[in-house]
């Protein structure tokens, strides 16, 4: 198993409805903070379920969702068919997205789950996709000196603000006996440094700083918005 097989498939990340609606409103708050103009070209790169992208929607004239996972692309078409400022791109029509069209993509919770060779691509592609004065937001990037247990305490911390920390207990334990751990302790996450991450940013056409705070509930992980050179 990779890790796009396990997106792709059946997981209990979200120990229940209240901590998914949560997360993904969270994220979609943060998001549409980083909204240039109501006219703006947005592009959620490895959105994931993207429950809060209605709200997003509302402040820009249009939001693409890309997830490589086709059992998610397929769910967020269903769920987003009526929404008009809402484009749910196939990994063929991501690749033919017009150069220079974008003013914000954003790309949140994925470097952990990509090899350094695709994330160099992707990198490129993005660069590509902007328009000058457009930007790239990457988002829930860890340290490599960021634990687990760092990531435990994050999420009990989110649960118990949220209230689902009964849930989110039981739902950890689930995790230690699910592909999740197993994959994690296989493969591993990517992990970066701060001055490494904005090495590679400043090797592929972008400079790059931290942002005061990450995207989501994790603050233990770094946000970077990036512009063009």
């Amino acid at each position: 198993m990779t890790w796009r097989d396990f997106w792709n498939g059946a997981h209990s990340i979200y120990v229940n409805e209240r901590h998914s609606t949560l997360h993904y409103s969270g994220i979609a708050r943060d998001i549409a903070r980083l909204i240039p103009h109501d006219g703006a070209e947005v592009l959620d790169h490895g959105c994931g379920e993207a429950l809060g992208a209605g709200e997003v929607a509302a402040r820009c004239a249009t939001l693409y969702l890309y997830d490589t996972a086709p059992n998610v692309q397929a769910r967020l078409r269903a769920r987003f068919v009526n929404e008009p400022r809402i484009i749910v791109l196939s990994s063929s029509a991501l690749n033919v997205l017009g150069e220079a069209g974008l003013d914000l993509i954003v790309v949140n919770s994925l470097l952990q789950y990509l090899p350094m060779q695709e994330l160099e691509a992707l990198l490129d592609f993005w660069r590509g996709r902007l328009r000058p004065a457009g930007k790239l937001v990457i988002a829930d990037i860890i340290l490599p000196d960021v634990s687990a247990a760092q990531d435990v305490k994050a999420l009990l911390t989110f649960a118990w603000q949220g209230g689902f920390f009964f849930a989110a207990c039981r739902g950890l334990v689930a995790t230690f006996f699910s592909p999740y751990r197993k994959l994690r302790g296989e493969i591993g996450l990517s992990t970066y440094s701060e001055e490494g991450m904005l090495t590679l940013l400043a090797g592929h056409g972008f400079k790059a700083e931290r942002a005061a705070a990450n995207i989501g509930h994790n603050g233990a992980r770094m946000t970077f918005i990036c512009v063009l050179k």
